[in-house]
């Protein structure tokens, strides 16, 4: 009979941080899942961590084990995890193997066995592990198969029970399993290697009654069991910017005047230079301006550590280490070298809702594809867009830097040929003049506003970057090989520019 009111989905969380957030919400209650991969990719953990974030005593879980190893080999192992908690074991999850049966007695017997600790224990969550164990195990025809699955789940959905399916399933399986059919979601779990590296993903490829994330997520299993990092993270609830936006100090007052107040909040800045040229030092002096207003700043680093990159700074008469200590800046360290951008994303999420920072720095974009997996370095340029995008979506001001080869023919912006994904750019680099290598400095774009043209010398000293005059007597300044103009004599090489 068709209700005549609609039903009301209670959703339950899942345990697994991003997995909630994939799902739309959770997971459905007294829904019938399975979850399948290859060996070594999470399977059981993730079952493990369902079981142990929803299990009660009143609603307790009852966890099948079909495998060839006992349930207390597998426990050894589980309990590392962080989310392993050993009081709630026999008190609200109780494991019970059934291989015995299973061999005795085939699928009729396993029905039986777990349709009796059903009534026994009224649970809230059933797990059957390995479930493709017990098929593959009996010599039953495809129909007593098919029937075998569909009483199951008929008996775990009539008990109200949320019930998960373990299984080392293959994707060719899809179309011709039964078990497929009847249940109401499907985690497909993958384990990649590419060239070094290990990349995890997970697919949710069926969820009834819901919208989930479409596509593959990354997945990353620590010490505190699976993470997932949906691939949408950060684009959904972006803010609009405001039209008319405050404007931020780089910390140079030459350089606010040139980018006619200062960097515009919520832009996205890139700074491009050739090595020595001062990019990370800009960056470094545009959280230090950040911290003396008042405002919380985090810095993403992947060529040094934390404390080498405050250290350094302190050369410069930058006291990061003391913002550190008082929780005004978090500088990140990542480099695992099979990171994903996802994974980024979320540390820099963590940092921002506990610090409440406005002003971010990459430090740099060659180092932070050089971290990723092979795999990701793929979809770099995409990938960064898309965090870009969802960072100064929230009114967060980022600051990258770029690594440039000189040329000697044309000014490059960007390796990655991603300077249409900013909103201003700062290029920095090397000219030859009477013999001398000297820098320079020029705001090459600046999308909310007017900025100034000019081609200013700068130098790198115990105080950080000082920007000089503006050098008029050459032309071609920006080929790295300019010209003297005629007429310009000699004298005003050097003390003779204007400013």
């Amino acid at each position: 009979m068709i209700p005549q009111q609609k039903v009301t989905i209670k959703k339950l969380p899942t345990g697994i941080p991003g997995l909630d957030e994939i799902l739309g919400g959770g997971l459905p209650e007294f829904s019938f899942n399975i979850i399948a991969g290859a060996p070594g990719c999470g399977k059981t953990t993730m079952a493990h961590q369902f079981v142990f974030a929803n299990a009660t005593k009143e609603r307790p879980a009852l966890f099948f084990t079909i495998l060839g190893e006992p349930a207390l080999k597998m426990l050894r192992y589980q309990q590392q995890y962080s989310f392993f908690e050993i009081s709630k074991v026999n008190e609200c999850i109780r494991f019970i193997s059934l291989s015995h049966v299973l061999q005795d007695h085939g699928l009729a017997g396993i029905l039986e066995e777990i349709s009796k600790e059903i009534e026994t224990s009224n649970p809230g969550i059933v797990v059957v592990d390995s479930f493709r164990t017990a098929v593959r195990n009996v010599h039953e025809n495809e129909v007593q198969v098919q029937s075998f699955i569909q009483d199951l789940g008929l008996l775990l959905t009539s008990w109200e029970a949320t019930t998960f399916l373990v299984g080392e399933y293959v994707e060719a399986e899809v179309r011709d399993n039964p078990v497929f059919t009847v249940a109401d979601g499907l985690f497909w779990l993958y384990q990649n290697i590419e060239r070094n590296s290990v990349v995890r993903k997970l697919q949710i490829m069926k969820l009834r009654g819901q919208a989930s994330v479409p596509g593959m997520h990354t997945v990353r299993i620590t010490d505190d069991g699976l993470q997932a990092f949906s691939r949408t993270l950060g684009l959904t609830g972006r803010k609009k910017k405001i039209t008319d936006a405050k404007r931020l100090s780089m910390g140079i007052p030459e350089l606010d005047q040139m980018l006619g107040g200062g960097i515009p909040e919520g832009d996205s800045l890139l700074i491009a230079g050739s090595s020595g040229t001062g990019k990370s030092l800009l960056a470094t002096q545009f959280i230090a301006a950040g911290l003396r207003a008042g405002e919380a700043g985090i810095v993403a680093v992947f060529e040094e550590r934390p404390e080498e990159y405050a250290d350094r700074a302190g050369n410069f008469g930058l006291d990061l280490n003391s913002s550190i200590k008082a929780g005004h800046l978090t500088v990140i360290y990542l480099r695992p070298l099979d990171l994903s951008v996802d994974e980024t994303m979320q540390a820099i999420l963590d940092a921002i809702r506990k610090t409440g920072a406005k002003r971010l720095v990459i430090d740099s974009l060659a180092g932070f594809e050089m971290a990723l997996a092979p795999g990701f370095r793929t979809d770099f340029r995409e990938s960064l867009y898309r965090m870009i995008y969802s960072l100064t979506g929230i009114g967060v001001t980022i600051l990258s830097t770029v690594e440039m080869e000189e040329s000697f023919t044309e000014l490059l912006f960007s390796t990655y040929t991603i300077s249409f994904l900013t909103d201003d750019i700062i290029r920095l680099r090397y000219v030859e003049i009477e013999g001398q290598l000297r820098k320079v400095l020029m705001v090459v774009k600046l999308r909310r506003g007017a900025h100034s043209g000019d081609i200013r010398e700068y130098e790198i000293t115990d105080k950080g970057v000082v920007i000089g005059k503006r050098l008029v007597n050459y032309e071609r300044l920006i080929t790295g090989i300019p010209g003297r103009r005629a007429g310009a004599g000699k004298e005003g090489a050097h003390a003779g520019e204007d400013m």
